[in-house]
């Protein structure tokens, strides 16, 4: 299958920039625009922006951690701002949470299951919340990961969604990503910067791999065949890596970004 493409770009960008930036993303003709969510920048601030400069666009949360924004304080922000339910993607993920991270989650999910209809994804590392996203998710938020292995957790999720939900959950994948060899230096410090995290060091030991190895394009190949390798998932997010993070930047990497796949 073809696998559908977005842009991921940082919710500290700010809505004013989002304005300018979503209507870019869709004319170019990428199938939605993903922000995170941190202290420094609100995801839902920016895909209202998007969403009022931008008539069909997904537009999606990668991720938003349940410790410090709770289901009740996302369900009033959905609400308030505005954004489309129709066209959102709420990511949710465990955040700094250690003990009883599933079941924050799952209690978080339920929540917010019986009172929006925006579909609802995971941010999942491990098994067992790859497992909760399968089974009461509508799919997982992935990412850091190598084509081989995108592959089987995309495989087990269609699986288990189809067992527990009669139908298979997608699967999501962020991949940090460059059109300009400018940035690669931001893009190894950003590896580096994930892999010095205890859960993430833990993940790519068990993987084999090393951080940079799950970025595109792949070491001697294009974008497009990067992109085209990751088939197996359903919705691939290119996380806007550029070597300022300015407006313009990204907005050239857009352009660059379509003129190699769209």
């Amino acid at each position: 299958m073809a696998v559908e493409v977005s842009i991921g770009v940082p919710g500290a960008l700010g809505p004013e920039a989002v304005r300018v930036l979503a209507p870019r993303v869709e004319a170019a003709g990428f199938a939605g625009l993903w922000l995170n969510d941190s202290p420094q920048g609100d995801s839902l601030a920016g895909l209202a922006a998007a969403a009022e400069a931008t008539t069909h666009l997904r537009l999606g949360t990668g991720v938003v951690p349940i410790d410090r924004r709770r289901p009740l304080e996302l369900l009033a922000d959905v609400h308030r701002t505005g954004v489309p339910e129709a066209r959102l993607t709420l990511g949710i993920g465990s955040g700094q949470l250690r003990r009883g991270a599933v079941d924050a989650v799952a209690d978080a999910l339920a929540a917010l299951r019986h009172a929006t209809s925006a579909a609802l994804v995971v941010g999942a590392l491990g098994p067992r919340m790859r497992r909760l996203a399968a089974e009461h998710a509508d799919g997982v938020l992935l990412s850091w990961l190598p084509l081989s292995v995108a592959a089987e957790q995309a495989a087990e999720l269609r699986e288990a969604g189809r067992r527990a939900q009669g139908e298979a959950p997608r699967a999501v994948l962020y991949a940090r990503t460059i059109v300009d060899e400018a940035a690669r230096p931001v893009l190894e410090r950003e590896a580096a910067q994930y892999a010095s995290y205890p859960a993430y060091a833990a993940n790519f030991e068990r993987l084999g791999v090393e951080a940079v190895d799950t970025t595109l394009p792949r070491a001697g190949g294009t974008l497009a065949e990067g992109v085209a390798a990751y088939a197996a998932v359903d919705e691939l997010v290119l996380r806007a890596i550029t070597p300022t993070g300015s407006l313009d930047d990204l907005l050239a990497f857009v352009d660059e970004a379509a003129a190699q796949l769209l």
